[in-house]
């Protein structure tokens, strides 16, 4: 056994067990401590397999920007958690049913690797040799001119997603002054002063 195959297994049994506590963890900071452990593992087993942009990615975006920020939101909001476990059982069929259809497909993948090796030579863009180009460069060269379009549209989708959540989450709290920009436009000097006549010996 190579040096590489031992961080392979290294790097893929913890990645698999970090991944198993995000969900049975009962605490929701573990899971986020969890969750970025996993990234970190997965960055390493991107490493083994010469994806150096793919893991610098992943860490710095991932874990440096997306974990932390789920992390800081967990710690601050009060969220109940205990009431969100309560519906958990109620999407138990639905979670084991994507569970099997996305094991099937791995199985189905692993196994087509296995028994036609041939098939990886059918690839219509191979990975181009690193003496040829860089392995960020390939990268860009399949995203920006071949996938293009797809790359844009999955940006408008989680741009639509990103309005989803905040339209969803936004809660506006009685007592609180906001600022209303339009009725602050719409003033006239009739109705953006008010004058106070006082009578001698009276105050406001």
């Amino acid at each position: 056994m190579g040096l590489q195959t031992l961080f392979f297994y290294l790097f893929a049994f913890i990645a698999v067990a970090s991944a198993f506590m995000v969900v049975s963890a009962r605490n929701p900071v573990y899971s986020v401590l969890f969750l970025i452990l996993t990234f970190f593992n997965a960055a390493g087993l991107f490493l083994l397999t010469g994806a150096e942009f793919l893991a610098m990615i992943l860490l710095v975006v991932y874990i440096g920007a997306v974990a932390v920020l789920f992390l800081f939101v967990v710690m601050m909001l009060d969220v109940d958690f205990a009431q969100m476990r309560a519906g958990v059982l109620e999407y138990a069929p639905i979670g084991a049913l994507v569970g099997l259809i996305l094991a099937a497909e791995l199985i189905i993948v692993v196994a087509g690797s296995v028994f036609s090796p041939e098939i990886a030579k059918t690839v219509p863009m191979p990975i181009p040799a690193l003496s040829q180009r860089t392995n960020t460069a390939a990268l860009g060269d399949v995203i920006y001119t071949h996938y293009i379009y797809f790359f844009q549209i999955a940006g408008l989708v989680l741009f639509v997603a990103m309005i989803g959540a905040i339209v969803l989450t936004l809660r506006h709290r009685p007592n609180i002054k906001r600022q209303n920009i339009s009725q602050q436009v719409g003033r006239t000097p009739e109705t953006a002063v008010q004058v106070v006549k006082v009578r001698p010996g009276q105050g406001l």
